[in-house]
């Protein structure tokens, strides 16, 4: 029997060294929502993290693994926008320089939360460019580390640190759920759901454009589609990861699809009856929940992580307008 490549015991340490450093969000559950899903809900408040997602956890984690050498040399990344405030702010806590590529589309805020923490943006056209080129070459030419956002042990591990005090706090779950982009987060939380409660059934949500994990299981090896336009931005990959597939390959039930019209409803939800502005791809497994996409029980405990609250104000604004 082969180790596996994450464990428990890795998101334990990642946990340890992200203590005081990072929030232990709040779990919140809502009664209208339970009432309109017929489920019992609890929300992990990803959208309430420092740098607004749960992209810190990772990318502190893998700054705090560095050396000092590496730490001096800096780091550079490349993101639609999370990872990128993640490793902005990492790098500031850790003392170290960031230089992160981010799509030229990129929503303004999270460009201007990127610059803030400190990071200098390198922008490139995401229908043309390849992203991680782009990073690996900066590398190359200044001996930066490269942080990736999804691919990568470390970040994984951090990641998983969101389920793990998940569970911590609700006890029993009968089903987890996250948005599934490059699948770090969905990675690092199914090995702790798996390992912790055997029984669970972890299901992935994405939108039925960016549906590259979907088709990937089915056919049992990563697939790449082309560019999928969806409001999820930070779900806009186009095939999951080398190192995080074979992991949700082992762990997820299945990957359930939702339609951009039901992340929207979502949002309009959880913002006006729940109180929590979350940004589309927060709200993605709440969609799933909220309308029926996924193989539930009436009444089943589910946890379901909210991933983000970065939303473009102008967007809010229109998605409460309806």
């Amino acid at each position: 029997m082969t180790t596996p490549a994450l464990t428990l015991d890795d998101v334990r340490a990642a946990s340890a060294r992200l203590r005081d450093r990072v929030y232990r969000t709040p779990v919140v559950t809502s009664q209208a929502f339970d009432d309109a899903s017929g489920h019992t809900v609890f929300f992990k408040c990803e959208n309430l993290q420092r740098a607004g997602s749960f992209k810190i956890r990772g990318a502190l984690n893998k700054l705090l693994t560095l050396t000092d050498e590496e730490r001096r040399r800096g780091v550079v990344a490349f993101s639609s926008g999370n990872h990128a405030q993640g490793v902005a702010l990492a790098a500031r806590l850790t003392g170290t320089s960031a230089v992160v590529c981010m799509p030229s589309d990129a929503p303004a805020l999270k460009l201007e939360a990127t610059r803030g923490y400190g990071a200098e943006v390198v922008l490139y056209d995401r229908q043309k460019d390849d992203r991680e080129a782009l990073a690996r070459r900066i590398a190359d030419e200044t001996g930066r580390v490269v942080v990736p956002p999804f691919d990568d042990y470390a970040i994984m591990a951090g990641q998983g640190t969101a389920a793990l005090e998940l569970l911590d706090d609700v006890g029993e779950l009968d089903v987890l759920v996250t948005p599934v982009g490059g699948g770090g987060l969905m990675a690092g939380c199914s090995t702790v759901a798996r390992a912790l409660r055997p029984g669970i059934t972890i299901v992935g949500v994405e939108t039925e454009t960016a549906n590259d994990t979907y088709l990937s299981l089915r056919r049992g090896e990563r697939v790449s589609i082309p560019p999928p336009p969806t409001i999820a931005d930070g779900i806009r990959l186009t095939t999951p990861g080398a190192l995080t597939f074979p992991i949700l390959k082992e762990n997820l039930a299945d990957v359930a699809l939702v339609s951009d019209a039901q992340v929207i409803e979502a949002v309009r939800f959880l913002a006006l009856r729940v109180r929590i502005v979350v940004e589309p791809t927060g709200a993605v497994p709440a969609a799933a929940v909220l309308s029926g996409r996924l193989p539930l029980e009436r009444g089943a405990r589910v946890g379901v992580v909210l991933s983000g609250g970065n939303i473009d104000p102008a967007m809010l604004v229109e998605i409460l307008k309806g």
